[in-house]
């Protein structure tokens, strides 16, 4: 039966080393992935999903007004997809993730998207919050703080090197402006002193 899955982390966590590596899965199986990535981050190249170990492969890209469904759709009819895989899922709009689902429930086709759950701030990217209440299947995809501890927030670097506090949510950047911290570390970062200190 076909599901929806959202697999999620912080930023370096590999989550596009893990998409990549299903999809080749399914190629070595003889069976065709559709891959989709934001059109927004081009860091991998135009139409590309890249991986930092130096892996990637291309993709079509979505916008926010793309009506994914339809696109699915239009796919289905020209070939076999036995699973769409999604990169950079935390830019689909709230419609978007719906227009997934339904290409889980209407067209019978598994779904996989990858994707971060918060932003610098601590708030959930929208196309992530839809994911989370929408998902069959949800997965956290870890990584590791400074101390050791898992990591499951990000601060963003500004100019100066140090955390930002404000700012548009959405900055495409990869190691030079971005770091993954647990909550505690993170807390420190923007500003917040540990109770021990008050």
């Amino acid at each position: 039966m076909a599901k929806l899955h959202f697999h999620y982390s912080t930023m370096n966590a590999g989550k596009s080393t893990i998409l990549l590596q299903a999809a080749h899965n399914y190629r070595e199986r003889g069976m065709a992935p559709y891959l989709l990535t934001a059109r927004l981050d081009n860091r991998g190249g135009e139409g590309r999903i890249a991986s930092r170990i130096g892996i990637g492969e291309p993709a079509d890209t979505f916008a926010p007004d793309d009506d994914l469904f339809d696109r699915i759709a239009r796919r289905l009819s020209e070939q076999s997809i036995a699973c769409v895989f999604v990169d950079e899922a935390q830019f689909l709009t709230r419609e978007q993730v719906w227009q997934l689902a339904r290409a889980v429930d209407d067209l019978g086709v598994p779904v996989m998207c990858y994707g971060l759950r918060v932003d610098f701030r601590g708030e959930l990217f929208p196309g992530s919050a839809a994911l989370l209440a929408l998902a069959d299947e949800m997965r956290e995809v870890r990584t590791i703080c400074h101390c050791g501890r898992k990591a499951t927030m990000v601060v963003r670097l500004a100019a100066d090197g140090r955390p930002a506090r404000d700012g548009a949510q959405v900055q495409i950047g990869g190691n030079e402006t971005y770091v993954s911290l647990c909550r505690r570390h993170w807390r420190e970062a923007m500003g917040e002193r540990p109770a021990s200190q008050r």
